[in-house]
């Protein structure tokens, strides 16, 4: 995988975990909205599967790697949580759940920074290491 390659989709979980902070943060808003039913951005499964699909391929006899260099393309999709337990006006949202998916979110978005920062770093570095030579 180029380092592009890295960049890119790092941006673009990064851009999943910020879309999926305003569903959960619309979900507390709407924890005393009647027949308000918990929204969920869902990725997850279709990155999943998207990475079971991948081929692995033998660069050196001691050495497998990934092809990663044309991964499926799949987009988060907004859906309705079903089976969740309702307060007697219909809602479904659990306070305590939303908020762990927020902890968990965050955690998640701060590491994908880091990450992205790393790779900035690494490639700061490789520049700089050319231009001396």
């Amino acid at each position: 995988m180029q380092p592009s390659n890295v960049t890119s989709t790092l941006f673009e979980n990064l851009s999943f975990r910020s879309e999926r902070q305003k569903v959960i943060s619309g979900n507390i808003a709407n924890i005393n909205t009647p027949n308000y039913k918990t929204k969920e951005l869902v990725f997850e499964q279709e990155l999943q599967q998207a990475n079971d699909d991948l081929k692995l391929k033998t660069t050196h006899n001691k050495h497998i790697a990934f092809d990663l260099e044309n991964p499926k393309t799949t987009g988060p999709q907004l859906v309705e949580v079903q089976n969740l337990l309702e307060q007697n006006d219909g809602n479904n949202v659990s306070l305590d759940k939303q908020i762990s998916e927020m902890s968990k979110n965050t955690v998640i978005f701060n590491a994908l920074q880091a990450s992205i920062k790393k790779d900035s770093q690494w490639l700061k570095a490789i520049i700089d290491s050319s231009a001396k030579n």
